[in-house]
């Protein structure tokens, strides 16, 4: 399987709300970032327990991928994502567009960074 492969199964399982088939695809120490900026979700566990709280609150909560391509160790993708309400009565998230820069090492994504 190719890494723009990998990632698209990510986003499967992500708006699957399957927080252990996505990290299955992530090294041990992967994390999540803000592009340049802190990191999100830090290692499997991090991420697994990071979109388990992030599901829970927006169960209606996808990422529809825009654009994808791949440039080496790298795949880049435009996504649009969707919250729908939240379970804790916050208020309404809008729809938004990120880019996501997925790193990889040999086969696992190492480490996943948001531009938004």
């Amino acid at each position: 399987m190719s890494n723009l492969d990998t990632a698209k199964a990510m986003i499967a399982a992500y708006n699957a709300q399957d927080v252990d088939t996505y990290v299955s695809y992530m090294t041990d120490d992967a994390c999540e970032a803000n592009y340049r900026g802190a990191v999100v979700r830090e290692g499997k566990e991090g991420t697994r327990s990071g979109l388990a709280a992030a599901f829970a609150k927006w169960p209606q909560n996808k990422a529809e991928i825009v654009e994808a391509s791949q440039i080496g160790a790298y795949v880049l993708m435009r996504e649009h994502v969707t919250r729908g309400p939240a379970s804790d009565g916050s208020e309404l998230v809008d729809p938004f567009d990120v880019i996501a820069v997925y790193s990889f090492e040999g086969d696992k994504c190492s480490r996943v960074e948001f531009i938004r």
